[in-house]
C-alpha cells in the first residue's frame, strides 16, 4: 500500500502555529481563569485589592500634585483627572508585572507538554483586564459623585483600550522571553513600573511639558494612550496632541510586532532554559 505523500512548504510552521493557538483556546481560558482564582482566592480582602491600589494612588497624587503643587486640572475635578489616567496605566503595569513572570511561574507546564507558549503571557494580560473593568466601575462612581458626564467621545474609548492592550502585550512578550534567558529581569520590571508611573502623565497633564521636550516625551508610548483616555472621558479639557499620539501609536505597533518576533524566535529554547 502506497504511503501518503507529505509536502512541507515554507511558512507552514508559522501557519500551523497560529492554528494551534485557536485549537488550544480552551487551555488559554483555563490558564486565565486559574490566575484570576489564584490572585484573589487566598487574599484577606479579595477583589478589593483591585480597588484599593488605584484609589490610594489617586488620593496621593491628588494631594501631592493637586493640593501641594497646585498643578492645573483644566476645570476637571483633580481625582477624576488622575483616575482617568490610572485606568490605562494600572492595566499596563499589572499586565507587565504578571506577564513578565508568566513563563517562569508555569515552568513545570512548559517542560511537560506542547502548546503554543504565546498562550501563557496572553493569559496573564487577560487577567489584568478584570482589574481594569473593576477600576472602570470606580471611575464611573467618581463621575457620578462629582456630577461629571462624559460626552460622545467616550465611544472612542475601546480604540484607546486596544492600544493599551497592544502596548501591554508587546512589552509583556519581550520581558517574559528575556526573563527566561536572564533572571535579572524579575528585579528590573518593578523598577520600570515604578519609574514609568512618574514619567507618565498620570498625576498631571502632558500639556505642562514644555513644547521643546514634547517630541521626546511622546517616545513614552503610554503618553499617547493616557492622553487618549483623558480625551475620550473628559472631553476638550484635555485635547490630544495628534502628532504625538501618532508617534505613540507607531511605537506601540513596533513594540507588539518586535515582541511577537522575538518571542517566537526564542520559544523553542524555553523548555530547555526555564
Amino acid at each position: 500500500m502506497d504511503q501518503p505523500e507529505i509536502i512541507i512548504k515554507p511558512g507552514m510552521g508559522a501557519l500551523h502555529y497560529w492554528r494551534d493557538i485557536w485549537r488550544y483556546r480552551e487551555l488559554f481560558f483555563f490558564l486565565a481563569w486559574r490566575d484570576i482564582l489564584v490572585r484573589y482566592k487566598q487574599t484577606a480582602i479579595g477583589i478589593a485589592w483591585s480597588v484599593l491600589r488605584p484609589l490610594l494612588t489617586m488620593v496621593v497624587f491628588t494631594i501631592v500634585f493637586g493640593k501641594l503643587a497646585k498643578l492645573p486640572s483644566n476645570g476637571v475635578p483633580y481625582p477624576i483627572m488622575v483616575y482617568a489616567a490610572m485606568l490605562p496605566w494600572q492595566f499596563f503595569a499589572n499586565s507587565l508585572t504578571e506577564s513578565s513572570n508568566s513563563l517562569i511561574d508555569n515552568s513545570n507546564l512548559l517542560t511537560k507538554v506542547y502548546f503554543p507558549r504565546l498562550i501563557v503571557p496572553a493569559g496573564s494580560v487577560i487577567v489584568s483586564v478584570v482589574d481594569f473593568l473593576i477600576s472602570a466601575v470606580i471611575l464611573a462612581g467618581l463621575m457620578v459623585w462629582y456630577r461629571f458626564i462624559p460626552d460622545m467621545r467616550i465611544l472612542f474609548l475601546p480604540a484607546f483600550f486596544v492600544m493599551a492592550f497592544m502596548a501591554s502585550f508587546g512589552a509583556g512578550l519581550w520581558l517574559s522571553a528575556l526573563n527566561v534567558q536572564y533572571r535579572d529581569f524579575r528585579y528590573v520590571v518593578p523598577f520600570l513600573v515604578q519609574f514609568g508611573l512618574y514619567i507618565s502623565p498620570v498625576g498631571f497633564s502632558s500639556a505642562i511639558v514644555p513644547e521643546e521636550w514634547r517630541f521626546l516625551y511622546f517616545l513614552n508610548p503610554m503618553v499617547g494612550v493616557i492622553d487618549g483616555f483623558r480625551w475620550a472621558l473628559l472631553g476638550d479639557a484635555f485635547p490630544v496632541n495628534w502628532p504625538g499620539f501618532a508617534l505613540s501609536f507607531v511605537l506601540v505597533s513596533l513594540i507588539l510586532a518586535s515582541g511577537l518576533f522575538y518571542f517566537r524566535r526564542m520559544e523553542r529554547s524555553f523548555a530547555d532554559v526555564v
